[in-house]
């Protein structure tokens, strides 16, 4: 199986592109792929529970959700107001992701 850091950066704002690339998430989980989902820029707004349906599929099918800290801090989102098995993390944090072999990148 492959490692994959999949990475969203318009959230549900930007219309059914953002619930299409969460399926493609949820699709590789489920099937048995290594995938860490990071919220990025307004992707962060998709952590928020009931903002984007896609999420808890994603969570449900083993995935990992990362949201960038400077985003949601930006954006007046505390971790209290996401969803619970959302991981606050830095650009240090996905750098070392992108460094790990055979990980596979994919920018939405």
């Amino acid at each position: 199986m492959t490692a994959h850091l999949l990475i969203e950066s318009g959230g549900p704002q930007t219309g059914p592109a953002c619930e299409r690339f969460l399926g493609d998430a949820a699709r590789l989980a489920r099937d048995g792929h290594q995938v860490v989902l990071f919220l990025v820029e307004n992707g962060v707004t998709a952590a928020v529970p009931g903002t984007a349906p896609g999420i808890e599929t994603f969570l449900s099918d083993g995935g990992e959700l990362w949201v960038d800290t400077f985003s949601a801090a930006q954006r007046a989102l505390p971790a209290d107001d996401l969803t619970p098995r959302a991981r606050l993390v830095e650009m240090d944090d996905v750098a070392a992701k992108l460094l790990e072999p055979r990980i596979r990148a994919v920018w939405h």
